[in-house]
C-alpha cells in the first residue's frame, strides 16, 4: 500500500492558525490589569538597571516581556503537544497511514 501524502491545504491551515495566534499576542493594545507581586529588592534594582540597556522604557515592561516570553514558550510546548495529537488523530481518521504521519513529524522536526 502506497503512503498518502499530507495535503498542502492541511499544511497551510496549520501554518495559518499559528500565524493568527502570533498576531494576537503581538497586539500592543491588549487590555491590561493590575497585579501585586512580591519581588526581592535586588531583583527590582537589577531590572531597573538593565531595562534601558535592553531598549525598555522601564522595569515593568521588561518584567512583562520576561513573563510573556516564558508564557509563550510554555504555551507553545503544551498547546503544540495537544494540537499535534489532535492533528495526528484527525489524519488517521481520514485514512493517512502511520508511516506517512511519522515521516511528516520527522521532517517537521
Amino acid at each position: 500500500m502506497k503512503a498518502k501524502k499530507i495535503p498542502e491545504n492541511i499544511k497551510a491551515k496549520v501554518k495559518n492558525m499559528k500565524s493568527i495566534e502570533l498576531k494576537k499576542r503581538l497586539n500592543r493594545n491588549r487590555p491590561m490589569t493590575s497585579v501585586t507581586i512580591r519581588i526581592p529588592k535586588d531583583v527590582i534594582e537589577d531590572l531597573k538597571r538593565i531595562a534601558p540597556q535592553l531598549g525598555f522604557s522601564g522595569y515593568q515592561p521588561l518584567i512583562r516581556a520576561y513573563i510573556g516570553q516564558g508564557l509563550r514558550q510554555d504555551l507553545a510546548r503544551l498547546e503544540g503537544q495537544l494540537n499535534v495529537e489532535k492533528f495526528i488523530n484527525s489524519l488517521r481518521e481520514r485514512g493517512v497511514d502511520k508511516m506517512t504521519i511519522d515521516e511528516a513529524i520527522s521532517e517537521a522536526g
